[in-house]
């Protein structure tokens, strides 16, 4: 049988066109030898004027989901709920799904594992995690559990560009977020990327194919760049830091898995250190072979229509996950017991309850601005009241990790007495 013979055509029924819908298009007019084309679009507003031939379009799901000669659909709208609908039906119907949508993958994984399972068909959505970078892949094929020590990586561009044009344009966040809309890197609802809900979405993603941990979003620890001051950029410069909104999964010395995002002061001898702009870069830590290094863009129209793309071309081949980490070994399992060494800015001293640090290692106060660096217990931090609001920012030190429990010391006594 020769190899064109091998290769599945697909039929392709899409849902959205909207920045990654209309890059996919054009990216599969540039690409006849992938053996696929789009019949179908299922669009939710048909006033619109769009780049494609007007036949090409419906408002009725049904016609992509119930069309016996469309074999694939790619999900690429920013409705969870609809896409899930969408996506469950679709494998239901024994059509291959690729999707883009973090947030769905990441509230329904288990289901839709189920899904893939009982009417085995492929649900593939490289594109969830960091776009153009094939970290999916890579995990699922490539890292065995027991020898993986960590993943850490700036996953949602759209933040990464709004740092980059804060921190090093000296623009308004405003204005860099605007700017952000603008060139198509932030999502439609913006607080999902400042507030780190599409990170932490992708991090789930991530835990389930690195180490076989089913995760819902909402319960790992996590926060965006909304509350970040320009005085933290003041101390981060004076240190040689940059400061990134990382996602990390790390092994700990028991086996058990801590997995969070939250900004971080990164170093220049980083990976991470030179990420800018709308790019991504994921550091993958094993015990064979250190540290590997991921980058590419991580936003935008044609960097996420070609993971799109890439999961198109393995389809051909019937490629699927395996979920070996989930199914074949035993999965990873999530504690919050642990260190951190953390930096929190504040408007005034007591803002911040010192009883929280399990040791200060430095403090500054002025009129203007307050901060603490110290060691913390990780599950203090469940507890979203105290530092989690607006004029308070925390970040996690380079050496975030604490390896040994510190002793208690008395806080007042050490510092406070001071004031």
């Amino acid at each position: 049988m020769s190899i064109q013979q091998q290769q599945k055509k697909l039929n392709i029924g899409l849902f959205g066109f909207g920045v990654v819908g209309e890059g996919l298009y054009k990216v599969l007019e540039q690409t006849p030898t992938l053996n696929a084309q789009i019949k179908k679009v299922c669009i939710k507003h048909p006033e619109k004027k769009r780049n494609a031939p007007q036949e090409l379009f419906t408002t009725d799901p049904a016609a992509l989901l119930q069309d016996e000669s469309i074999n694939v659909i790619v999900e690429l709208i920013d409705d969870a709920d609809a896409a899930y609908h969408i996506v469950s039906t679709a494998l239901k119907n024994r059509k291959a799904v690729v999707s883009a949508n973090k947030k769905l993958i990441a509230e329904h994984i288990e289901e839709l594992i189920a899904l893939q399972q009982q009417f085995k068909t492929p649900f593939l959505y490289e594109s969830a995690a960091c776009a153009s970078i094939p970290v999916i892949r890579n995990l699922e094929e490539y890292y065995d559990n027991d020898l993986l020590h960590g993943i850490s990586g700036i996953v949602n561009g759209s933040t990464n560009y709004i740092l980059t044009k804060v921190f090093e344009e000296k623009i308004s966040f405003e204005e860099a977020l605007l700017q952000a809309q603008y060139e198509g890197f932030a999502e439609s609802n913006p607080a999902l990327d400042v507030e780190g809900t599409d990170a932490v979405n992708k991090l789930t993603i991530l835990l389930a194919h690195a180490y076989g941990i089913m995760a819902q979003p909402q319960a790992l620890v996590h926060s965006g760049i909304q509350h970040l001051h320009a005085a933290d950029a003041v101390f981060a410069r004076e240190k040689g830091y940059e400061i990134k909104l990382v996602a990390q999964a790390r092994k700990l010395d028991d086996g058990k898995i801590a997995a969070f995002v939250l900004p971080q002061f990164v170093q220049k001898d980083s990976q991470l250190f030179n990420v800018r702009n709308e790019y991504n870069g994921v550091v993958i830590e094993s015990r064979l072979a250190d540290k590997q290094f991921f980058y590419g863009k991580g936003a935008g129209s044609f960097p996420t229509a070609s993971a799109v793309l890439s999961d198109l071309s393995a389809l051909r081949y019937d490629y699927k996950y395996e979920y070996k980490k989930l199914l074949y070994q035993q999965p990873g399992q999530l504690t919050n017991d642990l260190f951190l060494r953390v930096y929190i800015s504040f408007d005034a001293l007591f803002h911040v309850p010192h009883e929280k640090f399990e040791r200060i290692e430095e403090w500054s106060s002025s009129d203007k601005r307050c901060h603490v660096t110290g060691i913390i217990r990780f599950a203090r931090l469940l507890d979203t009241s105290w530092w989690k609001r607006k004029n308070t920012s925390l970040i996690v030190y380079p050496d975030a990790f604490v390896d040994k429990i510190p002793e208690k010391r008395k806080v007042e006594e050490d510092v406070f007495s001071l004031v």
